[in-house]
């Protein structure tokens, strides 16, 4: 039995040995596994490579070495990027003979020149990765570096060096690096382009987190939409400041000017820029940065800021002998606010390689501490406004514990009569029992912040999430529990998950999923279908999911407006009711851009909308093929979506809407 047992071992290990171990050189992880290194290959991962470059440039300005950038993006998806900084280093690099360090850095993991302190204080390059990325995952690359009155070009596809070094001449009234690449349509396929809106937004946001720098726009006209300028310059002395003013615009807020500014930390850790403002009847906007990389998720510069707004604004009412204000919570002082915030700090610490969370443990002292001072100014320099700001955050103190009583008293399950515990972002309906019932899962407080005033109160909820959920088919069960989002939706429609999930318990008569009419929001619908697929299949089998149709442009012509939702019936109404009219096209970038009644009428009134109902298949044989769809685009093997966009990527035409 013993020999039986041996042999049927030999039988199931003999295919995996020594020649079973690969070892990928050079750059080929890269393009093996781009997610590990750009978060995916969909829309945002593309953009993140210009994001990449032009951080490369950013963090030259920073260090005082480069004064001007310029973005290029020019037709075969070809974009060039350009400072006038110290430029790329040419020489040859010690550990490699023959090689320049231009060639290690762009083919080359894990090398550059910010791992240490000595020609970057502060960089948002960290792993020495970025550009050797960006190159491997592009099939054309050209470097021109001037230094020293001369200009050197090098070539590279795929990672790989595909030319020498070569000293092109003179270059006297020239200095900095310019690299421009074409992304691979092997990895990201044949439809994906830059997004000329997204980059532009993107040139000028980096301008605004750093005044010293100007950033030249440049597009290809044919490339532009109505919205997009062929050519422009960003530069902007007044730095958050200038940009929060201009996102408020002539809105009413609680103080006449907004709370901004700038310190140094001490003893040379970096600095901390801000900008915050509390506008009246506001969705809110936030905007975090770390050494001018986007960090949407937010994380420990955050919550030093937080900790500063909400010590310093109970420290007033405590001076103004306001007893209530010990009680005010950090959601009071932040809740739909604008606010920006850009930090610069020494070796800061990331979630991951796409740096969408900043978790260095000492960035939340070093902003608390830089801040507190300020606000502590801001609110007792000019007692009338602090007492108005005051006033404004114990409204809102008073407005979150009423709904937290009301909660812990008004609706009931549908079934027990019980007393239920509800999220705290749900905006509930009036009525107690599930029928004639809608929730609306929305994307983002701003949006939640629409739907909210464009509801029937009496039947319509609201509960918004904050971006895109967690993808339940990748993830373990302990995972998905403890995630917060997954909670809030469980808690709201309190009929359970997965074999307790009970339709009958379910505390609305529909679900409804509404989210912006471009990729990002189908990809959290997608999410969210995911989910109630996964978790609540009974729901679903029930009937009661459904998605929203918003729609993405509006037209006027002659004092009427009618709505398209998208560019097929956009065309049928120009070509129909508006035919040989002058025609004024709006185009709707989100829902929370849409006023209140526009979103009612469009989207959320039972009488106007169009809903697509979400429905299983009711053969086992059909349901099967769903699960096994569901599990290879939505499940932990990345290979079984790549294997499916390659065998499909042919048929789909070019998305023409802009993230």
């Amino acid at each position: 039995m013993a020999d039986d047992l041996f042999a049927s071992a030999s039988k199931t290990t003999g295919d995996y040995d020594a020649s079973s171990i690969e070892v990928l050189e050079g750059l080929e992880p890269v393009r093996r596994r781009p997610g590990m290194y750009i978060g995916g290959i969909d829309e945002r991962a593309f953009h993140h490579l210009a994001a990449e470059v032009l951080d490369n440039a950013m963090d030259e300005a920073v260090a005082g070495h480069a004064t001007r950038i310029e973005v290029t993006l020019g037709q075969g998806n070809r974009l060039t990027i350009t400072d006038n900084g110290r430029g790329i280093p040419i020489d040859e690099h010690p550990r490699y003979p023959g090689k320049s360090a231009l060639e290690v850095i762009l083919t080359t993991l894990h090398s550059g020149g910010k791992f240490s302190n000595k020609a970057y204080a502060t960089s948002g390059g960290l792993h020495g990765v970025g550009i050797s990325v960006v190159n491997a995952l592009s099939t054309d690359t050209v470097i021109e570096v001037a230094r020293d009155r001369q200009l050197y070009r090098q070539t590279f596809a795929k990672g790989l060096a595909t030319s020498a070094l070569q000293q092109i001449g003179a270059a006297p009234n020239r200095r900095g690096t310019s690299v421009a690449f074409t992304p691979d349509t092997e990895i990201f396929g044949e439809a994906m382009r830059f997004k000329p809106t997204r980059l532009y937004r993107l040139a000028r946001s980096k301008a605004y987190l750093y005044a010293g720098v100007e950033i030249r726009w440049h597009c290809d006209p044919e490339l532009i939409g109505d919205d997009t300028p062929a050519e422009a310059v960003f530069q902007f002395p007044g730095g958050l400041s200038d940009h929060l003013k201009e996102q408020l615009g002539e809105r009413a807020c609680a103080t006449a000017e907004p709370f901004a500014g700038r310190q140094d930390f001490p003893d040379g850790q970096g600095s901390v820029e801000w900008a915050v403002a509390w506008p009246l009847h506001s969705d809110g906007s936030y905007s975090y940065y770390c050494n001018t990389i986007p960090t949407p998720d937010g994380g420990t510069h955050e919550q030093g800021l937080r900790a500063a707004l909400v010590k310093a604004i109970r420290g007033f009412g405590e001076l103004v002998g306001n007893k209530k204000a010990k009680d005010i919570a950090p959601e009071d002082v932040t809740t739909e606010i604008e606010l920006m915030l850009s930090v610069f700090v020494r070796d800061p610490q990331f979630q991951s390689q796409t740096k969408d969370r900043l978790t260095s443990p000492e960035a939340a002292r070093l902003v608390e501490n830089g801040v507190r001072d300020h606000f502590d100014h801001f609110l007792s320099d000019n007692m009338e406004r602090g007492k108005a700001l005051l006033g404004f955050v114990m409204d809102r103190m008073d407005d979150r514990l009423r709904r937290k009583a009301e909660r812990e008293v008004k609706r009931k399950t549908a079934t027990s009569g019980r007393k239920v515990r509800l999220p705290g972002k749900l905006t509930d309906c009036a009525n107690d029992s599930p029928e004639g019932t809608e929730l609306f899962i929305v994307e983002g407080d701003s949006a939640g912040g629409s739907a909210k005033q464009a509801r029937d109160r009496k039947t319509q909820a609201i509960l918004p999430i904050r971006g895109k959920i967690l993808n339940v088919a990748s993830a373990n069960a302990q995972k998905i529990s403890a995630n917060q989002e997954i909670a809030d939706l469980g808690l709201a429609l309190g009929c359970g998950l997965r074999d307790r999930c009970d339709a009958a318990a379910l505390r609305y008569e529909r679900i409804v999923i509404m989210t912006d009419a471009d990729v990002d929001g189908a990809h959290i619908a997608t999410l969210l279908m995911t989910f109630f697929f996964q978790e609540m299949a009974a729901i679903v089998r029930d009937g009661r999911i459904f998605l929203a149709q918003p729609p993405l442009y509006r037209l006027t012509a002659g004092g009427k407006s009618l709505y398209a939702k998208d560019e097929e019936a956009r065309a049928a109404i120009e070509a129909g009711p508006f035919k040989g009219k002058k025609v004024e096209v709006s185009r709707f970038k989100g829902l929370g851009e849409m006023n209140p009644q526009q979103l009612r009428e469009t989207t959320m009134d039972p009488k106007t909308r169009t809903l697509l109902r979400i429905t299983l298949p009711q053969e086992y044989e059909e349901r099967a093929v769903t699960r096994d769809l569901v599990e290879r685009l939505m499940g932990k093997n990345p290979e079984h979506r790549f294997a499916f966009i390659q065998a499909n990527a042919s048929a789909v035409e070019e998305d023409a809407i802009d993230a």
